[in-house]
């Protein structure tokens, strides 16, 4: 009962720093790994490790193709995708130092300002520009709700399977 009561803590302190755009679920799969590898005869399995596993890689990949879609969908160019991508990037690693909610604000804000950018180098229209950067926030807000949805499945798997 311990271990899943410490895997649970675990997966409360994670989510946080996942929805901060931080590796949240990695280091939680980290540690339920390393428990694992600890204590080989407890109720954790691999296959549920590999298949939460699969889920991050996953949400890794959705969280991707959102922030991309949404700037796309809303008449951005490819250029307006990739700079929504680095500047959301950028401003994550830019607020990481500002307390709390430093990394997830940078994040929205970088991913605007990258679209905005990148999008006004191509057709040089503010409205436009404008336009596309407010798709690529939303779709940044977005990415970020899926990845966390996907924490919360990934942290539910490896709990129930070290209960069993």
């Amino acid at each position: 009962m311990l271990p899943v009561l410490l895997l649970a803590l675990g997966a409360l302190v994670s989510l946080p720093l996942t929805a901060l755009g931080l590796p949240g679920t990695w280091l939680f799969l980290a540690g339920a790994a390393l428990y694992k590898g600890l204590a080989p005869a407890a109720g954790l399995t691999w296959v549920a490790l590999g298949v939460a596993t699969s889920l991050a890689a996953v949400a890794e990949m959705l969280e991707f193709a959102v922030s991309m879609r949404a700037t796309t969908r809303t008449g951005g160019s490819s250029r307006a995708a990739w700079g929504a991508l680095a500047g959301g990037l950028v401003g994550a690693i830019v607020g990481v130092p500002v307390p709390l909610l430093g990394s997830l604000v940078g994040s929205f804000l970088g991913a605007f300002a990258g679209a905005l950018a990148a999008e006004y180098s191509v057709h040089g229209d503010e409205v436009r520009a404008g336009r596309v950067a407010w798709g690529a926030l939303v779709g940044r807000v977005v990415a970020a709700a899926v990845k966390v949805a996907f924490g919360v499945l990934v942290a539910v798997i490896v709990c129930w399977s070290a209960a069993a």
